[in-house]
């Protein structure tokens, strides 16, 4: 269907799962381009997106990387769109209630999206768009093959700004994001726990061991008090909320487990694991300038 719809396209197949860094730095093996775009399977570009972002690129040479305002369905900036760089703390505080609570903390990174009318450096973006030149991406040697999925995205921001170029976030151009549709087609605890094991990595590969330890140990104590509010609104008030609640209490059970078992693990983390039998990737995707390139 793909060769008889949209005869100009590449397809590559990768004869297994090899995640989402690596499925992309497949494709770009075959890009010809000068700029390349790695946009995820479940996004919708608005008009006038792509030639906004490529004029944007051309105009910024000290861009690394350029990234769009990143909408949910309703149209609302995507809390994700636009990050701080992980630390062992922002990851242990981030939730919902906080980032309403502090919007614009500097602990999320989002503060600066939310208030910018033009183009404006950040410290990192959503990895489900990202646009930069195809010799910058050689340069730092594409996506880090340790990440299956999570943290890559964030390891190439932090990867690209060590050359001295701009993460850049484009207000004036748009995607619509719809958002976890290929994690939520897998069980529940292979997104929590890639994205652990991610951010672990990343942890140990931008701050060192230590870091790293203090991650996994603040992810613990993290789960353990998030446990400790979610006790109760299993027991008390209306079923819908009590049902919400005890899928919480679940996934956070499996990060404290995750998080104690991996305390006395050793040094380097280990590669983040594939899913099962029959899962995909997910987040797979690479667009050469003009040529579009899945894996």
């Amino acid at each position: 269907m793909l060769a008889a719809e949209f005869p100009e396209v590449l397809f590559i197949q990768s004869e297994e799962n090899i995640g989402f860094g690596r499925c992309n730095n497949l494709g770009f093996g075959h890009a010809c381009g000068d700029a390349v775009l790695f946009l995820n399977p479940d996004t919708e570009l608005k008009a006038g997106c792509l030639p906004t972002m490529l004029a944007e690129l051309e105009a910024r040479p000290r861009a690394g990387i350029l990234c769009p305002r990143i909408e949910n369905p309703d149209g609302s900036l995507q809390a994700t769109c636009v990050r701080a760089l992980p630390t062992p703390l922002n990851r242990a505080l981030d939730s919902t209630l906080a980032r309403r609570l502090f919007p614009d903390a500097d602990l999320w990174g989002i503060g600066r999206a939310v208030r910018a009318t033009d183009p404006v450096a950040v410290e990192a973006v959503s990895g489900a768009f990202m646009l930069l030149r195809a010799d910058v991406f050689r340069e730092v040697q594409g996506f880090t093959p340790e990440y299956f999925m999570y943290g890559e995205d964030m390891d190439l921001c932090a990867k690209v700004r060590k050359l001295g170029l701009e993460v850049v976030f484009v207000p004036g151009a748009s995607v619509i994001h719809h958002g976890g549709i290929s994690s939520s087609q897998q069980e529940s605890e292979f997104p929590t726990e890639n994205m652990r094991v991610g951010w672990n990595i990343y942890m140990y590969r931008h701050y060192g061991a230590f870091a790293a330890l203090r991650y996994r140990f603040l992810q613990m104590l993290s789960a353990a008090f998030r446990m400790l509010f979610l006790i109760p609104a299993c027991l008390f008030g209306p079923r819908p909320a009590r049902v919400e609640a005890r899928r919480s209490l679940a996934k956070w059970g499996f990060v404290l487990r995750w998080a104690v078992l991996e305390l006395g693990a050793g040094f380097p983390p280990a590669v983040s694991p594939a899913p099962g039998n029959g899962a995909v990737a997910g987040r797979e995707g690479a667009v050469d300038h003009g040529k579009p390139i899945r894996d």
